[in-house]
């Protein structure tokens, strides 16, 4: 099973959410050879539950991952920001990323992002996996934080995007982070746009539908990771990408259309589930 660990839905936070481009991405996703994702959107993107409403509305479910019309399989996920600096990631059923999500409301801005010991709190009420994506991007402080907190995670994402730009600074010091704690590395592309599907996976010996499975081979090193010769080509190409879609769209232009030739599409009614919120402090 080739299966991105780290992937977005949406071209960024602050753009529309778009069935279109979210049904592009995908289809790309499988053209580029992948069997599964992990859908590690960022939890302060606009329309977050749009985005999973509609995977819940068209996807068939089975154990914990969501099965596409094409054969993909999405693992539901988030990717949080912390106060230290830095982003984890959490995968879990996607009811429980949904609830995840919504208790993470009030800690959505810069100055109110949760510190980590409280974040790590509150996914230990959760049956989710926790990484620490691209540990050593500039910005972030994760490999700082104390020894005893850091064991907590379950994993560390080798990150494409760093691989792509220093990809021996970047493999030495995140396997040196893994045998430090004692958990295994992954691979996630970081993709937010689909060029960069491919320029780096894991390739498990066998296919799993449940998170406890996935991570049982997680821990058994049944898996291997693959880097794509062009993986520096694939990201910078992507990045040239994200940024003339985005112009078009702050010029006023319909950036999905343009993409994938499609007419512009009608919104996709949100699909609400009702969880009790509490404040975390």
């Amino acid at each position: 099973m080739k299966l991105d660990f780290h992937t977005h839905g949406k071209l960024a936070k602050r753009l529309p959410f778009s069935t279109a481009y979210t049904d592009w991405l995908f289809g790309e996703a499988k053209k580029a050879g992948l069997d599964a994702i992990c859908l590690t959107e960022h939890f302060n993107t606009w329309q977050f539950d749009e985005l999973y409403g509609y995977l819940l509305h068209t996807c068939h479910r089975e154990g914990d991952r969501l099965l596409l019309a094409n054969g993909l399989t999405v693992f539901p996920g988030m990717e949080t920001d912390i106060r230290e600096g830095g982003h984890i990631l959490s995968l879990g059923k996607a009811e429980e990323i949904l609830e995840l999500n919504r208790r993470l409301e009030p800690y959505k801005i810069p100055g109110r992002f949760l510190p980590f010991e409280k974040l790590m709190d509150l996914f230990d009420e959760y049956d989710v996996l926790v990484g620490a994506a691209h540990p050593f991007r500039m910005g972030g402080h994760i490999p700082e934080l104390p020894l005893v907190q850091l064991k907590r995670l379950d994993f560390l994402d080798l990150n494409g995007k760093n691989i792509a730009e220093n990809r021996k600074d970047t493999e030495e010091k995140t396997y040196a982070l893994g045998q430090k704690i004692g958990k295994p590395v992954i691979a996630g592309s970081d993709t937010h746009q689909a060029v960069q599907y491919g320029c780096i996976y894991t390739k498990f010996e066998k296919e799993s539908s449940t998170l406890s499975d996935l991570y049982r081979q997680m821990q058994d090193g049944a898996y291997h990771i693959v880097i794509s010769p062009q993986a520096s080509f694939q990201v910078q190409t992507a990045g040239i990408l994200k940024r003339a879609l985005k112009e078009i769209h702050a010029l006023g232009g319909d950036y999905v259309s343009v993409l994938t030739g499609q007419e512009k599409e009608t919104p996709f009614p949100v699909v609400k589930t009702v969880s009790p919120l509490q404040d975390i402090g």
